[in-house]
């Protein structure tokens, strides 16, 4: 099945469904530095690739943005400037509008923000006609957009793809249950063309009626089991160590009984405190907080966003940079230290050799700020798979 990726990002969408057997025919994204990534991850070849080795990383992030190295694909900057002709016939459009105006974290204008550019979708929809409309579109957003405007922006949403004969089912999936160690929930809304009959989709699950994968779910130190270049420590020393942030010991060992080497992490639970253990993610985006709960992840990454402030609990070589302890129980110098970029891609689901195409072109921040904008591959792919049976 062909697909459109609108609002593309890195292309999270075009990999999961790729990966399903779909094939993309163009894509819209109006970030530069994301059409950097996305360009040098999809659409090079390896000759071009090579040429691009010769320039430094300035000038082959402006080089790769020349319509050469798309290499025929249709590409779309702004998908406002967009008309219905002009985009390519497909049988399904993916799109995730931005997220932001529904996020409980921010400032919650629904789709007076720019979570309505979700319009221009539905623009685009009307201009082509129900018979040059695609048969699926696939819609991606937070969990928030639930109870966006009590509920109302959603409602206007399901409302708008009813009228453009669209019949729509939705599943929540939260990427951790689908062979990510990510506490990542995301709604999923799927429009099928009334025209073209009716097929039941969603709930997505396996054969013995649960959701996700079978099995242990992945731990997160499955993903951060490489050693990574210039690791980085979060905050200052006593950011992590000291009252703000963390509390100001270490959980001491008794050599008689060894316990765990456990820190406590400042919470709003009834002690002040939980502990974080060994491969645990530790959330550091308030430090001098003490009003907030859920800062640490058994054994899993929490949801990522465009900063990556949280870091993982994990021992450390001794010529690391970072700040670390010796816990003679473990035999290993002990610390917390910030998730790579790498790290972070792979929680989205990418492999390294994707990941390595996107820092050939961009900055760590722009990296941090890719993996937490997009999707996660594994769901895509779910979902993929079950449209083509």
């Amino acid at each position: 099945m062909r697909f459109i990726d609108f609002f593309a990002g890195i292309g999270g969408f075009r990999r999961g469904m790729e990966l399903a057997g779909h094939k993309c025919v163009g894509f819209c994204e109006y970030d530069k530095f994301a059409v950097a990534s996305y360009t040098a991850m999809h659409l090079i070849t390896d000759e071009q690739y090579d040429y691009l080795k010769t320039m430094d990383m300035k000038k082959r992030r402006k080089e790769i943005l020349d319509e050469k190295y798309r290499n025929g694909e249709w590409y779309a900057k702004d998908i406002c400037a967009v008309r219905g002709a002009d985009v390519p016939e497909a049988e399904c459009w993916c799109f995730g509008a931005p997220c932001q105006s529904f996020s409980i974290v921010g400032k919650r204008a629904g789709l007076d923000g720019e979570s309505g550019l979700i319009r221009e979708i539905f623009r685009l929809l009307r201009e082509k006609g129900e018979e040059d409309r695609p048969e699926w579109i696939i819609y991606e957003n937070v969990k928030g957009m639930f109870s966006s405007n009590k509920g109302f922006d959603y409602l206007a949403i399901l409302s708008e793809m009813d009228k453009l004969g669209y019949d729509v089912q939705w599943q929540l999936f939260n990427s951790k249950d689908w062979g990510v160690p990510q506490n990542r929930e995301r709604v999923y809304t799927l429009g099928h063309l009334r025209a073209k009959g009716f097929r039941k989709i969603f709930p997505v699950e396996r054969e013995d009626g649960q959701i996700g994968i079978p099995g242990n779910s992945v731990k997160i130190h499955v993903v951060c089991n490489t050693k990574p270049e210039n690791a980085k420590r979060i905050g200052y020393r006593e950011d992590v160590w000291g009252a703000r942030g963390c509390a100001g010991c270490i959980t001491a060992t008794d050599y008689k009984q060894p316990r765990q080497v456990a820190i406590p992490i400042k919470e709003a639970v009834k002690k002040g405190y939980s502990e974080a253990h060994l491969g645990d993610s530790i959330n550091f985006s308030y430090p001098t907080s003490t009003l907030r709960r859920g800062r640490i992840g058994r054994q899993e990454a929490h949801t990522l966003d465009t900063s990556c402030s949280q870091g993982i609990f994990v021992p450390v070589d001794e010529d690391l940079s970072m700040y670390a302890r010796w816990y003679e129980n473990y035999k290993s110098y002990i610390a917390i230290r910030r998730l790579t970029p790498k790290e972070c891609f792979r929680l989205q689901g990418w492999s390294d050799d994707y990941y390595e195409r996107a820092a050939f072109v961009n900055s760590d921040s722009q990296l941090y700020k890719q993996a937490g904008n997009g999707v996660t591959v594994n769901v895509v792919e779910v979902i993929g798979r079950a449209l083509m049976g």
